[in-house]
């Protein structure tokens, strides 16, 4: 309870700050914008305050980065082996431990039906797409029909959809 009402306490604090930081004046039409109040929400969600740090992620079909900003210049960080780059690639064992990446490509001839690959391209697709057709021929894991008619993955019986494989990569 009393968390609670801290909690709204520093909301208003913050939209209050937030508009005579804008407007120099915090009794304006600005402070009852419901942009300026959903900002203000959506700040208190962070467990950090706004600093400079800069992560960029690029998650390819094939392979994947990430990098930071140090200062002006850019930096790819290395993975566990050392390289640059990941495959894009997320496996499970027959156990159903997780393996992402080099060791799961290296395990992709082994165990074909549980490694996926170049999955970016049912982002966004349905189940019954022509598109989503032509690759469940194309490749050794199976796509299935989810729930809702998106087009998931399956492996050892469990079903994933694509944005929960981004999320384990």
């Amino acid at each position: 309870m009393a968390a609670s009402v801290l909690r709204r306490a520093l909301q208003r604090r913050e939209l209050h700050s937030a508009c005579r930081s804008l407007t120099g004046n915090a009794k304006t039409s600005l402070a009852r914008s419901p942009l300026v109040k959903w900002a203000s929400l959506a700040r208190s969600f962070s467990s950090r305050p706004v600093g400079n740090d800069v992560i960029g992620i690029d998650l390819g079909t094939t392979n994947s980065c990430v990098s930071v900003m140090e200062g002006k210049n850019p930096r790819v960080i290395e993975n566990a082996e050392g390289a640059r780059t990941t495959p894009s690639v997320v496996a499970f064992n027959q156990q159903g431990e997780l393996i992402v990446g080099t060791p799961a490509k290296r395990q992709a001839v082994t165990n074909p039906t549980n490694t996926f690959f170049g999955t970016k391209r049912l982002i966004g697709r349905r189940f019954d797409d022509a598109q989503t057709q032509k690759e469940m021929k194309m490749v050794p894991y199976k796509i299935v029909r989810a729930p809702n008619g998106d087009a998931w993955l399956e492996a050892n019986g469990k079903t994933y959809s694509r944005a929960r494989l981004v999320h384990l990569f």
